[in-house]
Formats: structure tokens, C-alpha cells, sequence
């Protein structure tokens, strides 16, 4: 309801911002949820809110619905797309807690992560004018740091390819540990057998990027939208955290055998 799209390949048609999908049924579901990308709607089909969704409705407005109550409509609509960019950095601050020990770097984190959660509950008038900027560009100060930490650990950096033009890059097999691929839009790329082992992917475009056989178990600040958007296998190592995309094959379904092998490990 609330975002916008336009028709390409991720969206079958426009959609204008605060207009329901004509799939949006009576029940506030998808009605084609089952064939999103069947009917086109591959980017349905890999969005995440974060949770704002659910907050925004059943916390900040105490479960009314703009339906019933169309007045609060556009407040709604304005409020979840803040709601979500904060909820994001909610989960990028956890997931780099998750790296960190005690140490004056977490302590950062864990008072970002403490201020940027209570602006979540904040009343909607409140929320509607939060500047969600400066806390990007605090909070992504802060990643970087940690990003710099845990690619430190491996040795010699990887290489840097921050917001690179890497649509569909030729990188099959190739050694990006510790590669820093912040905001790199790797659209259609190659990656099949690459080890991103320690690869900052904070913001990467994985739209249709090629995993199969590669390694992203411990790769750093991947999201569950990112993995959704890309296309693995039943070799594509993923971190524990999150879910293997159920339009992946399964690990019956024949792959290529060009890499449907033992994968030599880089050091």
C-alpha cells in the first residue's frame, strides 16, 4: 500500500505511492503471494520491512487501519517509510553486536541501537519528522569500523569495489575475502563458486546475481531480502541467521556441473 514501483522487471506495472496493489485483497494479504514471480513481482517477492509494517499498525497507531479510519491514511503511510529505514538500522546494529566483543566499539553500537530504538516509539506526529539521515550516516560509520575489524582478521584486505558497477561481472571462483562491496550493484553478476568469506556486502544489488557454490556463510551485514533477490543452490553456503530461499533448487535438483564440485579453499 504505502511504497511506490514502477513497471520493470522487478514490478508487472506502476504502482503510486499511498494506492493499493490491485492484489491487495480484504484481508490486508497479497493475493498472489504464492506466484509472485510468476505474475512478475519479483521484487514483492524479496521486500522486507523489517517489522515496521507490524509496528507502525499494531504500536503506533493501536491497531486502527486505513481503511476503516481513511483520515489516518496518509499519516500511516508517511510514518511506516520512516518506521522501516529506522527498523533496518535496528537490524544492521544487531547483527554487528553479534561480531563485536566488549570493547568501546559495541559500547557505540549498543547507544546508537538504544536511541534509534526509542525514536520507534515515538507517536506519529513524532516519527513523521524524524530525520532518518544523520542516523544513517552514524550507524554506517559505525558498521564500517566493524567491517574493518573483521576483515582485519583475515590478513591482507580484500579488494575495495564500494558502490562499483559490477553488472554482470565475470567473478566465478574468485577470491573476495575481506572485499568490501558496500553498495557495488552487482545486477547479473558471476559469482558462482567465490569465496565472501569477511566480504562487506552492506547494500549490495544481488538482483539476479549467480551464488551457486558460493561461499557467503560469513559473509558480513548480508540481509534475508539480499539472498531472496539472488540466485544460489543447495552448495551455496549462507550465514546461520538466515533462511535459504525456498525458489533455490533443492539439493535433489540437478545443478550445473560446471560447478558441481569440490571447491578448492583459498587462504
Amino acid at each position: 500500500m504505502a511504497p511506490v514501483f514502477a513497471a520493470s522487471a522487478d514490478f508487472a506495472i506502476d504502482k503510486p505511492a499511498g494506492q493499493p496493489c490491485p492484489h491487495l485483497n480484504a484481508k490486508f494479504r497479497c493475493g498472489i503471494h504464492n506466484s509472485l514471480r510468476e505474475r512478475g513481482f519479483p521484487g514483492c517477492a524479496v521486500f522486507d520491512c523489517f517489522g515496521a509494517g507490524q509496528h507502525v499498525t499494531q504500536l503506533t497507531f493501536g491497531g486502527a487501519d486505513w481503511r476503516a479510519s481513511p483520515a489516518i491514511a496518509t499519516s500511516m503511510f508517511t510514518v511506516f517509510m520512516v518506521l522501516r529505514q529506522l527498523k533496518e538500522l535496528l537490524w544492521y546494529v544487531a547483527e554487528a553486536l553479534t561480531l563485536l566483543p566488549t570493547g568501546p566499539l559495541r559500547d557505540e553500537l549498543v547507544l546508537a541501537g538504544d536511541t534509534i530504538a526509542w525514536l520507534t516509539d515515538a507517536g506519529p506526529d513524532e516519527l513523521a519528522v524524524v530525520d532518518v539521515i544523520p542516523h544513517r550516516q552514524h550507524v554506517g560509520a559505525l558498521l564500517a569500523r566493524v567491517s574493518q575489524a573483521m576483515r582485519a582478521e583475515i590478513g591482507l584486505p580484500g579488494p575495495n569495489h564500494t558502490n562499483a558497477d559490477l553488472v554482470g561481472a565475470d567473478l566465478r571462483g574468485a577470491n573476495l575475502r575481506g572485499a568490501v562491496l558496500r553498495g557495488a550493484c552487482l545486477l547479473g553478476a558471476d559469482l558462482r563458486g567465490a569465496d565472501l568469506s569477511k566480504a562487506d556486502l552492506l547494500g549490495a544489488d544481488l538482483r539476479a546475481t549467480d551464488v551457486r557454490a558460493t561461499e557467503l556463510d560469513r559473509a558480513l551485514f548480508l540481509t534475508q531480502p539480499q539472498l531472496d533477490a539472488a540466485r544460489g543452490d543447495a552448495l551455496t553456503t549462507i550465514p546461520a541467521a538466515l533462511a535459504r530461499p525456498p525458489h533455490w533448487p533443492s539439493p535433489s535438483t540437478p545443478t550445473d556441473p560446471a560447478i558441481n564440485r569440490p571447491r578448492r579453499r583459498r587462504r
